[in-house]
């Protein structure tokens, strides 16, 4: 009696440990790149680069970085004659207009190496 006791929690143990690592697969494969989008308003160049990536915008997360708020100077002081740029997962990946090509060979890339491991 106390083996199948032992056999039958060894298999529940199991079953925990194969729902935390699906739990933790399937997140890993929810956290989607990047994109940042350094912008200011107005800006028509990004609204038209905006509209490119619409295609694309289940392959990553666009995050908008307003290069003329006061805690952005930085970025103002860098890409004020540039924008849009856009930064994939932090690295610089393009400026003054998108770059379709450019944009999905990194996330290629990116998705391989998330599958990959």
């Amino acid at each position: 009696i106390k083996m199948l006791w032992f056999q039958g929690n060894g298999i529940q143990l199991a079953k925990y440990s194969f729902g935390l690592l699906s739990r933790n697969l399937s997140a890993a494969k929810t956290a989607l790149p990047v994109l940042t989008l350094f912008t200011k308003d107005p800006c028509p160049l990004c609204d038209e680069a905006k509209e490119v990536l619409k295609p694309y915008k289940n392959r990553f997360t666009l995050q908008e970085v307003d290069i003329t708020l006061p805690e952005n100077s930085a970025w103002y002081e860098r890409y004020k004659f540039d924008i849009p740029v856009f930064h994939l997962n932090g690295q610089f990946l393009m400026m003054h207009q998108v770059n379709i090509s450019k944009l999905e060979k990194q996330l290629q890339k990116l998705e391989q190496q998330s599958v990959g491991g």
